[in-house]
């Protein structure tokens, strides 16, 4: 995956690369790389699983920062709030969508939300475009008055890590190309845009269908802050799995078609999910609890679309 990304970077910078045509293809590839990088290298690493070894852990964590991204904050989201919170509104930032867009049946529904199942892969595609721009610092303020980053010390050891690599990564996705290739800075930018639409569509739908489903719980929570079920069904009603069969697929999306093993077992490593997830399967028939899966990538994406649709046109009073 590191190749996948790297290796189209550095034939642009040296100009080998630089017919327009060549250089936004070359650049497209980076993008299956970043998302390779993000899902099957990054997401283990920050949870601690990808090696036995502390150390492994925190310099491949780093993979995230190296693609633009703050690894801090994503820890904060995504281990902390995603997996403690999952499809809980006001809880799980990975619900917590801007206005035009809705994930849950709890959230307030406008009229454009109707149509949201057509528009919103496009939004998907601007994700990491976002990311890689202003995201991290909203998160860090946000994160900062929930009082997840305590100290005033944190707080600026964290802005200046995340000014460092952000300035790193345009250094050399964008500056180094610009100053070194032939080709124009139009077609340079274009080539970089479409590198991180691919990047976003990837990483948001792979995401998107393990919890935005027609059959997935949106539990909401109670005067006493709490749901009425314990941790490991919530994970189970909330969660769901796609394509088990594809051991590509497995591989290039790092385990993530398992997400009811990574969500019951974040420490552990994805390679071993496959086996797990037979054992998960027969203990939640033997306990009468939910364990789904859809069978491929592409029913499942036509779920997630109906899924999109059908919240979408919810009325208020209904809710």
């Amino acid at each position: 995956m590191l190749s996948i990304y790297v290796t189209p970077i550095i034939l642009i910078i040296t100009d080998i690369v630089n017919h327009p045509f060549w250089v936004i293809l070359f650049y497209s590839i980076t993008g299956i790389g970043m998302a390779g990088i993000g899902m099957g290298i990054m997401h283990d690493a920050n949870h601690g699983s990808l090696s036995g070894k502390t150390y492994m852990n925190k310099i491949f964590s780093k993979s995230l920062d190296f693609v633009g991204c703050s690894s801090r904050m994503w820890k904060l989201q995504h281990n902390v709030l995603h997996h403690t919170f999952t499809n809980i509104d006001d809880h799980d930032e990975d619900i917590d969508t801007p206005f035009f867009l809705s994930f849950s049946p709890n959230t307030k529904k406008y009229w454009i939300h109707r149509f949201q199942h057509l528009y919103a892969w496009f939004f998907y595609g601007l994700s990491t475009l976002h990311w890689v721009t202003v995201k991290d610092f909203f998160s860090l303020k946000r994160y900062r008055k929930m009082g997840l980053i305590r100290s005033r010390k944190e707080v600026w050891k964290d802005i200046n890590e995340t000014i460092f690599w952000k300035l790193f990564y345009y250094s050399y996705i964008l500056f180094l190309p610009i100053l070194f290739n032939s080709a124009s800075i139009g077609w340079i930018l274009v080539g970089f845009f479409i590198s991180h639409f691919i990047t976003g569509l990837l990483i948001s739908v792979i995401f998107q269908l393990a919890h935005v489903m027609p059959e997935m719980s949106f539990p909401k929570i109670d005067q006493k802050d709490s749901i009425d079920v314990n941790w490991y069904e919530h994970q189970l009603q909330s969660t769901s799995n796609f394509s088990p069969k594809s051991s590509w697929f497995s591989w290039f999306i790092g385990g993530l078609n398992y997400q009811i093993e990574h969500h019951l077992f974040p420490n552990i490593s994805h390679v071993h999910y496959r086996n797990l997830s037979k054992i998960i399967a027969e203990t939640a028939r033997e306990y009468n609890l939910p364990y789904y899966v859809n069978k491929n990538f592409f029913g499942a994406v036509w779920l997630h679309l109906k899924m999109l649709r059908n919240v979408g046109r919810i009325r208020v009073s209904e809710l």
